[in-house]
Formats: structure tokens, C-alpha cells, sequence
């Protein structure tokens, strides 16, 4: 799926691209979703675990860049 062909209108996080999970819907919302622990591995490799989860938490969790915000899956399996 070429998500930005598809969904041109949605925010993608630059450098995270293969933690993406695919795109979440529901009315009145679009928005990619990222695997929550990929994101967090990927931060890692520049930084402390301590610090990823620090800058995860603050910088993209708790950050509202309009409707097509995007939003962060953790799986039940994990």
C-alpha cells in the first residue's frame, strides 16, 4: 500500500516508516498507526531506553498535530 498515494492528506512521521502498522478509520478519522514498541526500538538506537520511552511519551504521544494526528498501537501480544 503506497500510503501516501492512497492517503495524501495524512501526517507520517519521518525515520519510523517500518514501524508502520497500516492506517486506522472510523468517522471522522484517518490517521496512520505505528507499531508502539517499533517506534520506540527505532528511538532507541540513538538513545537510552529511558530516554526513548521520555521522548516517545512526550514528543509523540503527547503531541496534537490536527485530526491526522498519528496514532500508536500497543499489541496485546507483546
Amino acid at each position: 500500500m503506497n500510503l501516501q498515494e492512497e492517503y495524501p492528506d495524512l501526517l507520517k512521521m519521518d525515520n519510523f516508516d517500518e514501524a508502520i502498522i497500516g492506517v486506522v478509520e472510523r468517522i471522522g478519522l484517518e490517521a496512520i498507526c505505528y507499531d508502539k514498541d517499533k517506534v520506540i526500538e527505532i528511538l532507541m538506537r540513538e538513545m537510552t531506553e529511558e530516554e526513548a520511552l521520555d521522548y516517545f511519551q512526550f514528543n509523540m504521544i503527547g503531541s496534537w498535530v490536527g485530526e491526522h494526528t498519528p496514532l500508536f498501537l500497543k499489541r496485546s501480544d507483546s
